[in-house]
């Protein structure tokens, strides 16, 4: 449960601003706006999905920082009403939506704060995914670093030893006493190089970044989705509570996270399938799927990455944009130095949250 997952977290004051009142736009707006975000997403040809904990509410997994938030409430000393097992929260409307749009050549990559596994257990295959704050269903090798998908969540957080051992699969051996850990990030951890990195780049050459439910309080997560500006994207938050980037953004939907995806979807004729079982890795029997995302893939977008920059720059002043290129790529490489020192404690120590 979210409960039992925060309370599992070292102690941390600093969570950023809690409880403020949500806002919700008219009908007739909405309507408006979601009708502007289809247009939008037909004629972006790369849109990145942020994903907070907003999108799973409706799932029943509390929020964090929300007027009935975990953190909210533990500041009262109260606790959630509505608090869901993550095994027995399944997939909501968004989640299955994020995973049609993909399917459907609408939405190219999704980058989640997310620990409770559901865009896993939707079926969203790992190409499209970064999880920077880690997965309450999958394990790593301190050894080899391969990831496996449980089926179960964890007994632990913060990357602690879960009592299993790498097992390897199919015709990947394991590694031979390689111990298996949680991969969920703790105050003080280190983001997921490969995560992290393709979370970055994805950002930057984004056409159109949407942001649903989160405030985007949080660095380096809540800045991702400006990294398209400088490169003439565009940026929509559908968020109840006021973000961090509300002025930034092109404009702000302010209404369920659920609602928006469900008209979207109708304007842009993609039907959301419901959850089920069968596309869901944690369902498997023996369930020993791995999770990692190889080194092949960070290449492959970089490549992309670094061509977008090159065709973009000659439509700015040649100064701005080297600079704006050397600037990124610099940061990306400060992001990543300390995980070449140790490849399997230090993940890109940038984020004060999880």
């Amino acid at each position: 449960m979210s409960c039992n997952y925060a309370e599992g977290l070292s102690k941390y004051e600093n969570k950023g601003v809690l409880g403020v009142p949500e806002e919700f736009d008219s009908e007739e707006l909405v309507e408006q706006k979601c009708e502007q975000l289809a247009e939008m997403m037909l004629a972006s040809s790369h849109t990145v999905v942020h994903t907070g904990a907003g999108v799973s509410t409706s799932a029943g997994i509390p929020d964090f920082r929300g007027p009935k938030g975990v953190w909210t409430l533990e500041e009262r000393g109260e606790k959630p009403s509505v608090n869901v097992a993550f095994e027995e929260a399944i997939p909501t409307k968004t989640h299955m939506a994020l995973k049609a749009l993909v399917a459907a050549g609408h939405v190219q990559y999704v980058v989640s704060q997310n620990i409770d596994g559901l865009h896993l257990r939707s079926g969203l295959a790992r190409d499209y995914l970064s999880e920077l704050h880690g997965n309450m269903f999958v394990e790593t090798c301190i050894k080899c670093r391969r990831q496996y998908v449980r089926n179960t969540p964890a007994p632990t957080v913060g990357k602690k030893l879960t009592g299993n051992v790498c097992h390897g699969t199919g015709k990947n051996r394991s590694c031979r006493g390689g111990n298996l850990i949680d991969n969920i990030l703790d105050w003080e951890h280190d983001l997921p190089e490969n995560d992290l990195q393709l979370a970055f780049m994805h950002s930057a050459m984004a056409e159109l970044n949407i942001c649903l439910g989160t405030t985007l309080q949080i660095v380096p997560s809540g800045d991702l989705p400006l990294k398209n500006k400088k490169y003439g994207g565009k940026l929509v938050i559908c968020n109840l509570q006021p973000t961090k980037h509300d002025k930034k953004a092109d404009f702000k939907i302010s209404t369920y996270v659920d609602t928006v995806l469900e008209k979207v979807c109708k304007r842009l004729g993609v039907e959301i399938l419901p959850y089920r079982p069968a596309d869901d890795p944690t369902k498997h029997v023996p369930c020993s799927a791995e999770w990692a995302i190889p080194s092949s893939a960070v290449k492959k977008v970089d490549k992309l990455y670094d061509k977008m920059v090159k065709t973009k720059g000659k439509a700015l002043k040649h100064a701005l944009s080297s600079s704006a290129h050397t600037d990124d790529k610099q940061e990306l490489k400060q992001n990543c130095k300390k995980l070449k020192k140790d490849p399997v404690e230090d993940e890109i120590k940038q984020e004060s949250s999880p």
